[in-house]
């Protein structure tokens, strides 16, 4: 994990060797991708896409592994390819030594937009007497 606290995203990619280096950004383009019309920013040291006033999803390198979060682990859609990977309740850890799956991480940014799109809904209700 990079020392220094970035400025930018590209500040906070360019910590890393060249070969993550290419994955970090490989994921980048991977999200944006997937969900268009979001916003990046650095949060909590690490860089993070959001998406209608909400975080959308984190993206983090380490010197073995590159994590996302919220990883929906808990969702029966994604509970067994995730098993697979290393990471906490609510986080995956892709190993620097194995492929990285873009297109897993391209299905949970779009789940993710999804469920903030259900909270953005409900944010805006009007509410009748």
């Amino acid at each position: 994990m990079p020392i220094k606290k970035p400025d930018t995203v590209a500040d906070y990619i360019s910590m890393f060797p060249k070969e993550t280096q290419e994955i970090l950004q490989n994921i980048r383009a991977t999200i944006k991708d997937a969900v268009p019309g979001t916003e990046e920013a650095i949060s909590y040291g690490i860089p993070v896409f959001n998406l209608h006033g909400h975080y959308l999803i984190y993206y983090a390198g380490y010197k073995k592994h590159v994590s996302i979060y919220p990883a929906p682990r808990e969702d029966e859609s994604f509970k067994t390819i995730l098993a697979k990977y290393k990471g906490g309740k609510g986080t995956v850890q892709f190993p620097l030594n194995e492929p990285i799956p873009y297109s897993l991480i391209a299905r949970i940014t779009k789940y993710r937009a999804k469920t903030i799109g259900k909270k953005a809904k409900k944010s805006t209700k009007k509410i009748t007497h």
